[in-house]
């Protein structure tokens, strides 16, 4: 067992029994379940719209270095610079030599999964470059010391109460304020820090090819603010970001706000597709976009995975997942939790390390029902447990438990050879780690097979 695996099933089996814990995501996670059905009365085939979605992704996906290629033409051809970053660490690397180059003391940065892949703000604040977090989700999580909790709803794991009592803490304000008055405090000690800041981050929601532009979704205004303001906008996003058109937003930024947050729309949808132009009164005077790869090329490589790179992160996987609502989002050390995280981190990071998440799933579908471009999650997380077997990640119990059982279920006559109690002490006594976070098992008295031979003897 790996330490990544050791270590998620501790903190999964300390977060399973908090029963605060499951309260507190229950009745986010609630209120998210009563508003999704109202954003979809917009669609008059939701399943349609849905597969339209894929195939505009699979489109996009199958023509990968083409469209990025567009994309990185015509925004240079508008002032704006590309830059192709292999891994993480390059990633970083050009983020720094650009901070360095505009002697740069403070960096506003909006919301970002993949600012979160690359730990952006630990590597920025050893180099001495205050990062904030200008969402109101990531920034509390930010005075918490925490990573994002969920991909959409980075605090849903905190109740009001939780948040005021940070406040107190850390911003010295009274401990008792309402979610309105909280939200003011965040808005006044953010709003100094656009001023302050001369670099601007942001993700993209989408990276439109026929225009070199990216679109970023948002409901705080953040964004806008934080590529406006600062003098260099940095955007940094993942290649499988791509879609074909820019009028492919009619279908795409409905369905990321009805499966994101239950929304017909989210409430600021902004477009840039370079620097600040002549005769515009504002935007940044330089902008670069930093394409990442790290590891998803080899997604793409890969035929019977390539489809989870059509994921638009909406995390409607993570509100339907039985798992995900019972050990919450940390459990997973990575980036990406819940049934997307299960299958795109063992393959962006390794199986050996990580396939102990493709295993943490009941395989109920449910990811795969509500995915709003309809990724066939479950089935990649048996292709994920697949390889993991393939390539050998397995441990000696594992394979020799495996072989017996296969022998058991081939031979019938061997099968029926045990008895009940025999069958009870072999499982949940020998192969112990069966029980470990399991009820026993207690085998029926007679096997069908049994049972079906006395029924045609009589």
């Amino acid at each position: 067992m790996s330490e990544h695996s050791s270590s998620f099933m501790a903190k999964s089996t300390i977060k399973a029994a908090d029963l605060e814990h499951r309260r507190k995501i229950n009745f986010n996670i609630g209120k998210y379940n009563a508003t999704v059905p109202l954003g979809k009365t917009q669609f008059t085939d939701v399943h349609l719209a849905r597969e339209r979605a894929k195939n505009v992704k699979w489109r996009a996906i199958e023509n990968l270095d083409k469209n990025l290629e567009q994309f990185e033409a015509l925004l240079t051809k508008r002032g704006g610079k590309v830059i192709w970053a292999e891994d993480a660490k390059q990633a970083v690397e050009e983020v720094l030599k650009i901070c360095k180059a505009k002697n740069c003391k403070t960096v506003v940065k909006s919301k970002s999964m993949v600012t979160e892949e690359i730990h952006l703000n630990d590597h920025l604040e050893e180099h001495g470059i205050e990062s904030v977090e200008t969402d109101l989700g990531e920034y509390i999580q930010q005075l918490d010391g925490e990573p994002p909790y969920h991909i959409v709803t980075p605090a849903m794991h905190k109740s009001r109460e939780d948040i005021a009592k940070l406040f107190a803490e850390k911003l010295h304000v009274a401990p008792n304020l309402s979610a309105q008055q909280l939200t003011l405090v965040a808005r006044d000690v953010l709003r100094e820090k656009y001023v302050q800041a001369e670099v601007g981050i942001t993700g993209a929601n989408f990276i439109l090819a026929d225009i070199g532009g990216v679109a970023i979704s948002e409901n705080e205004g953040n964004a806008r603010l934080s590529n406006a303001f600062p003098k260099t906008h940095i955007v940094i996003t993942g290649i499988e970001k791509v879609i074909p058109s820019m009028n492919d937003l009619a279908l795409f930024w409905p369905l990321l706000a009805t499966y994101g947050t239950g929304q017909q729309i989210t409430s600021y949808n902004t477009i840039v597709s370079g620097p600040r132009q002549a005769g515009e009164p504002d935007g940044p005077d330089e902008m670069y976009v930093i394409l990442l790869d790290n590891g998803r090329t080899n997604i793409l490589a890969n035929e019977r995975t390539r489809e989870s790179l059509y994921c638009i992160r909406c995390g409607a996987c993570l509100n339907a997942c039985p798992v995900y609502k019972n050990i919450g989002g940390h459990a997973y050390e990575t980036t990406y939790s819940g049934p997307i995280g299960a299958v795109i981190t063992p393959q962006l990071k390794g199986l050996e390390e990580w396939k102990h998440l493709s295993y943490a799933s009941s395989l109920c579908g449910n990811c795969t029902e509500v995915c709003a471009v309809k990724i066939n999650l479950h089935e990649i997380l048996l292709e994920n447990r697949h390889d993991a077997v393939v390539e050998g990640d397995y441990s000696w119990g594992e394979k020799v438990a495996w072989k017996v059982w296969k022998q058991a279920t081939l031979h019938r006559n061997m099968y029926n050879m045990g008895n009940q109690k025999l069958k009870n002490w072999m499982v949940n006594k020998v192969f112990k780690g069966w029980t470990t976070h399991r009820a026993d098992l207690n085998f029926a008295g007679k096997t069908f097979n049994e049972m079906w031979k006395e029924k045609k003897g009589k």
